[in-house]
């Protein structure tokens, strides 16, 4: 059992909003399915109503906390679990890898703040050696870019650059009376599963992201005019590429491809 920690004002500039609903605090470790000597992180644990039944499944946790005067309270709550470790910090500066050493990979979970849910995703993705899984609470519409399929309106630089690395899976929706303050959007679970082997493997990757951000620097116009400093549209048509499509018709393979000639050409 944890003590109960001292009442906590929300802080808009942290994105504070501290899950409360017991049936989707369940739901979401059921998800997990946290296990003992699993090495699970907590990013962001608030006033810690995941952080408790995480750490009665594990019976270790280690969390990283910004707000500094959320921490004394996360000591008390959980002073009886002497496998609690809490990081004071900010997550996107955060060492992954550090913290994995020569353990188990890192099971990561979070409730993230929408400011910083893109970069931190990015931030672990370059750790992602160090990761065995993800689990995140993110607004509704990041999840759906990250879970998009080409062709589709949401499908861009987030989907390709999370797939590449990732098997991602949305789970379920959770609505804003979840939650105090309560958000004016909603909110969703997505796994994120790092792939043992890359379905399609760029031999350049930070070639390969600059290639994915070229691509998208102007949804509306075609592969020929975006990537007109980088290939021509006929080196594009003899990877079977037609110049004329627009990026979001791409698929990952298919980008993947066109990095994969710039760095054979010395690009």
């Amino acid at each position: 059992m944890s003590s109960r920690p001292p009442v906590h004002r929300a802080r808009k500039r942290f994105g504070q909003n501290f899950l409360r609903d017991p049936g989707i605090i369940s739901r979401i470790v059921r998800s997990i399915a946290p296990r003992p000597g699993q090495r699970l992180v907590e990013i962001g644990p608030g006033q810690g109503a995941l952080t408790e039944p995480l750490l009665e499944a594990a019976g270790a946790l280690d969390v990283i906390e910004l707000d500094r005067d959320l921490i004394p309270g996360l000591r008390v709550q959980f002073f009886n679990y002497p496998d609690f470790t809490v990081h004071e910090g900010d997550a996107l500066k955060f060492g992954f890898a550090e913290l994995k050493g020569d353990g188990p990979a890192l099971r990561v979970v979070g409730n993230l703040p929408y400011n910083i849910s893109t970069p931190l995703i990015f931030h672990l993705l370059a750790q992602r050696g160090a990761v065995a899984d993800m689990h995140f609470m993110l607004q509704k519409e990041v999840v759906e870019r990250l879970a998009a399929e080409p062709g589709s309106t949401d499908w861009g630089r987030l989907s390709i650059m999370a797939q590449y690395h990732c098997r991602v899976d949305s789970l379920f929706i959770v609505p804003p009376e979840s939650f105090t303050p309560r958000p004016k959007v909603d909110s969703a679970i997505v796994r994120l599963i790092p792939h043992e082997t890359l379905p399609a493997r760029a031999v350049d990757e930070a070639l390969f992201a600059d290639v994915v951000r070229e691509a998208f620097s102007q949804r509306r116009k075609t592969l020929r005019n975006n990537l007109k400093g980088r290939i021509s549209a006929e080196t594009l048509e003899s990877l079977g590429i037609d110049p004329a499509r627009r990026p979001q018709t791409l698929t990952v393979a298919e980008l993947v491809s066109i990095a994969n000639h710039l760095a054979g050409a010395g690009a």
